[in-house]
């Protein structure tokens, strides 16, 4: 019997993991993917918007050769304060349920069973894209996810998107020899893609090395091309590959799974949570990190959320004394 199981091991589950067993307890990261699996899904070589002292959790400093840390950099820092805290971590493994009750759960998932006194749930939004539901979306040419320009070289791309991920992608296509089409759904580029980043798509657009369609939307997807709708009506694009950054929202399945109530009167859909410890209305079961905001993916971030490990590690040491 563990006092508990950290499901999701990215750097807030990392840091629960690391607060609950500096008080004594004894604890267990599960994840379904890799180690800070969201920032392996990064693509190489991206800077983080965040300086490092921002990143940093348990004490330990993150050391980057520039002014804000690179992808590489931020994986090398959480494995190694993983491997100098000694965490113990089961990595490839997808929880599937949570059951019993607080003091005796029992964590099911695709390997086992877990005995545990608490859960807590850090387990992001990054690996869950929001779909289109448009038919060829599943295309083996389609990606929700952006890692490198270089094998699209002369090759005709569509990025759907408004905001930093897609703004980011589509300039560096571009930069890398590719025919970027830009589709936005809204009138205009989004005001929250970052100030130094804006400008540049914006004169790429305006001279014409980016295409951008507004108030337009993808109806299919074919190989070699994609339907869209717009001001103008449909129309037809040639797309060797499509970049569907339409942004990610948290494994509401898993939530469920998990017995965690949602607010429906809150339009992001966040889980019921106790503010001040982090416990849902699931007696035994904490949220921590941007799991908390719900659909409201921008309410939390390492930066903050990394905090909500110590009130959790207290009111469990309380807890369990």
């Amino acid at each position: 019997m563990l006092d508990a199981v950290v499901i999701g091991a990215g750097p807030v589950g990392l840091a629960c993991a690391l607060e609950i067993q500096r008080r004594g307890l004894s604890v267990v990261a599960v994840d379904k993917g890799a180690l800070v699996n969201s920032l392996v899904g990064y693509p190489t070589n991206m800077e983080f918007f965040s300086t490092p002292e921002l990143l940093e959790i348990g004490g330990y400093p993150l050391v980057c050769a520039g002014y804000k840390p690179l992808r590489e950099e931020a994986l090398d820092y959480y494995r190694r304060v993983a491997e100098a805290e000694r965490l113990s971590l089961r990595l490839y493994e997808r929880v599937l349920a949570v059951e019993g009750s607080a003091g005796a759960f029992t964590v099911v998932t695709d390997k086992g069973r877990i005995e545990t006194r608490a859960v807590v749930v850090a387990t992001g939004f990054f690996d869950t894209p929001n779909r289109l539901g448009v038919k060829g979306e599943d295309l083996p040419h389609v990606f929700h996810y952006y890692k490198e320009p270089f094998a699209h070289t002369h090759r005709h791309v569509v990025v759907v998107g408004a905001k930093n991920s897609a703004a980011k992608a589509a300039l560096q296509l571009r930069r890398a020899g590719a025919q970027v089409t830009l589709l936005v759904r809204g009138t205009d580029l989004s005001p929250s893609i970052k100030y130094w980043i804006r400008p540049d798509l914006a004169n790429r657009i305006a001279e014409g090395a980016i295409a951008a369609r507004f108030e337009t939307t993808v109806t299919a997807i074919r190989a070699g091309e994609v339907d869209v709708m717009g001001p103008d009506g449909p129309a037809v694009l040639p797309a060797d590959a499509v970049y569907l950054l339409t942004g990610y929202r948290p494994d509401y399945p898993l939530l469920a799974a998990c017995g965690i109530p949602l607010d429906a009167s809150d339009d992001a859909q966040p889980p019921v949570y106790n503010d001040q410890t982090f416990e849902t209305e699931r007696p035994g079961v904490f949220v921590a990190g941007t799991v908390c905001g719900g659909l409201a993916t921008s309410r939390w971030f390492i930066e903050n959320g990394r905090f909500h490990a110590e009130r959790i590690a207290d009111t469990l040491a309380t807890r369990f004394a």
